[in-house]
């Protein structure tokens, strides 16, 4: 789904008060998010992304009950227009500053410390969708690169399932960075709710863990993080099996961009290499 199609599926929603090719694009991925006015409009790759739209939803619901700050919809429903499910959302202030990751962490402990919502969240499915990435990609990757991150998701799946966590398990945000906390007049808002799980709170923390190594997050950012939440993950046996899983999926995630786009072509190249000489030094790049 690229910008016109997704502006086409904005327009015959009829969501905003204004016509579509005013809004604001925020950002590209497995959803468009335009803003208008008082509101923020998601338009999610296509129908396979409606049941979770719409378990986001009742996340925002259930989350709006308790003590941790987070964005509000603004319609409990989402729509699904030509193939598209579409969700709305109270737009948020202004931010006042980017959001730090001791502003995640302090959110984190707020979300860990919640019992289950009176709704079913399901398992983290971390590797769940490599396989469709990976058919997104089609011929755009090498096949022996594609084998190879299916060989890696199913021994990080099973290495996975057999863990011991030190957290007692519960809900968790599931793509914890601070690119998903919004700082705005009245302190950190947590945002983009898609992926909240119930599952191994050591997913949340582990994200933070693989910035610091892979993406170049600063080392005293990184201690800023665990001290607010009150530990580190890696000092876990199972940190690096989660961390393997998190690389495998985060791979396989930008494959889907290779096809007509070479900057995503390159860094899944540059991925996958690293993974195959197991060299943990190499530098990753947000995509």
């Amino acid at each position: 789904m690229d910008e016109a199609r997704a502006r086409d599926v904005l327009a015959a929603a009829g969501v905003l008060p204004d016509p579509a090719r005013d809004a604001r694009l925020l950002s590209l991925g497995e959803n468009a998010v335009f803003a208008a006015g008082d509101l923020v409009v998601k338009v999610g790759r296509d129908a396979g992304l409606l049941e979770r739209a719409r378990r986001e939803l009742a996340v925002a619901d259930w989350l709006a009950g308790t003590e941790v700050p987070a964005v509000r919809a603004a319609a409990p429903e989402p729509l699904l227009v030509e193939g598209h499910p579409v969700t709305v959302w109270h737009r948020l202030p202004e931010p006042v500053r980017p959001a730090e990751p001791r502003d995640l962490a302090r959110l984190l402990r707020a979300v860990h410390a919640l019992p289950a919502p009176g709704f079913a969240l399901p398992p983290r499915e971390l590797l769940g969708g490599v396989e469709r990435w990976l058919r997104l990609a089609g011929d755009a990757i090498d096949p022996g690169d594609a084998a190879y991150l299916r060989e890696r998701r199913d021994g990080f799946a099973a290495a996975a399932a057999a863990l011991t966590p030190r957290l007692a398990p519960g809900p968790v945000h599931g793509d914890a960075l601070p690119r998903n906390v919004h700082v705005g007049p009245d302190g950190p808002v947590l945002v983009d709710l898609e992926t909240f799980s119930a599952d191994l709170r050591e997913h949340d923390l582990v994200v933070m863990a693989l910035s610091r190594d892979r993406y170049g997050l600063d080392a005293r950012a990184y201690d800023a993080f665990t001290e607010a939440y009150g530990w580190d993950v890696r000092e876990w046996e199972g940190c690096p099996v989660l961390r393997g899983a998190r690389e495998t999926a985060s791979c396989a995630w930008v494959a889907q961009h290779a096809p007509g786009n070479p900057k995503a072509l390159a860094e899944f190249r540059r991925r996958v290499r690293s993974l195959r000489e197991g060299d943990e030094s190499v530098r990753w790049y947000p995509f």
